[in-house]
């Protein structure tokens, strides 16, 4: 069964032509100054393979619970800082 997300009834013409060229520029513009942060903090990219590598080897049953260990685990900035060094121990 589909879970109702609030969105079972849209009306696709609810925005006239403007605000749709709009709402697609703000899109485009979200996108790029998205892609521009995160190529200038690459340790977002590394938090982030190297919990999801973390959860795939260990298959935690609690996931969040993992989560949170792992993303406050005191070494984590000096882990992910020795990753970005080119250290993959």
């Amino acid at each position: 069964m589909a879970e109702k997300t609030g969105m079972d009834k849209l009306d696709i013409g609810a925005l006239n032509p403007e605000q749709q060229e709009k709402l697609r520029q703000f899109k485009i513009n979200t996108r790029i100054a998205n892609e521009k942060y995160l190529r200038s903090h690459p340790e977002v990219e590394m938090l982030l393979s190297d919990f999801l590598r973390e959860v795939f080897l260990k298959r935690p049953t609690d996931v969040r619970e993992f989560a949170a260990d792992h993303f406050t685990d005191p070494n984590l900035a000096k882990t992910i800082y020795s990753k970005l060094q080119g250290n993959f121990d």
